[in-house]
């Protein structure tokens, strides 16, 4: 081989090698959160847990649910990075260590932390009974039935409308964008977890449901607290009215199993809910159960 030719190889070789060795190392360093602008100062982060909404404004970055202590880290130092303003405000939309264990992660850097009242109090019962106090970072701020303030030229307000996946969730209309979080009040083709310990429930819950269709328009944009795998975090109306009649569904299906004499076990072994083929997967004991405990009392 010419010496030319020789040295034309090695270097393509190498190059191919070192192009490859980037890909390979890639692989394993790929970041496992990832973030979705909406608009231009309105995105979400999502890692495990609760989808996180955050938005940027002249008055600061406002934070909505914080996921797990080792999860909130990487929304800081992300959110930092495009943006050095301070945090103005963590929005908790409940109380589940998924949306709130990670507050711990914003004590020195924001002073307020919003939540409904009941939120507040299902976190403070939780953390007392589980001996997990030291770990919190409660919120100091909470409201009733709505609350509103400005962010630069976004106002952001919060409504509750009730009991539905407990009986503290915020609902965090971004007003100007148009844009809202619903939390875990939808499921997006998931099987929910009703807690029915802080004070679940499912036929409030479509009542809750019906409320926020009522209250923001059609071209209103939602964020989802969860979604199945191949299913987006935020979408539209339409997403709500799935889940509404998803629930539904449930009640609906629950209700004639033991109209018909069928025992909670054997109802427990339903792999499906008639009439929502698109709720799929691991978790649907969930729903049935609480549907099964509901429908007993009422």
């Amino acid at each position: 081989m010419h010496r030319r030719s020789f040295i034309q190889n090695s270097a393509f070789t190498f190059g191919a090698i070192s192009v490859g060795q980037k890909n390979f190392f890639k692989m394993f360093t790929d970041d496992p959160w990832k973030i979705t602008m909406l608009t231009d100062n309105i995105g979400v982060f999502t890692e495990k847990g609760g989808t996180i909404a955050f938005h940027f404004s002249k008055d600061g970055i406002t934070v909505i649910d914080a996921q797990f202590p080792d999860t909130a880290p990487h929304l800081i130092a992300e959110l930092k990075k495009r943006n050095n303003l301070p945090f103005r405000l963590l929005i908790n939309t409940h109380h589940h260590g998924d949306h709130t264990s990670g507050n711990i992660a914003f004590k020195e850097i924001v002073s307020r932390v919003l939540a409904h009242e009941n939120s507040l109090a299902n976190q403070k019962n939780v953390a007392i009974k589980n001996k997990t106090e030291d770990k919190q970072y409660y919120p100091n701020n909470t409201f009733g039935k709505v609350w509103e303030e400005k962010a630069g030229n976004e106002r952001i307000a919060l409504h509750y409308f009730g009991a539905g996946h407990t009986n503290g969730d915020g609902i965090i209309h971004l007003q100007h964008a148009n844009i809202v979080h619903m939390g875990d009040l939808v499921f997006n083709r998931r099987h929910p977890f009703v807690d029915r310990s802080a004070g679940a429930n499912i036929q409030s819950w479509i009542n809750v449901l019906d409320m926020a269709m009522k209250k923001f328009s059609n071209k209103t944009k939602f964020i989802y607290g969860h979604a199945a795998d191949g299913y987006d975090v935020a979408g539209p109306k339409d997403d709500l009215v799935a889940f509404r009649d998803y629930l539904g569904n449930v009640l609906k299906f629950v209700g004639d199993e033991m109209k018909a004499g069928k025992t909670n076990e054997e109802i427990l072994k339903a792999t499906e809910i008639p009439g929502s083929p698109e709720w799929k997967g691991d978790g649907i004991q969930r729903p049935l159960q609480a549907a099964f405990e509901e429908l007993s009392t009422s």
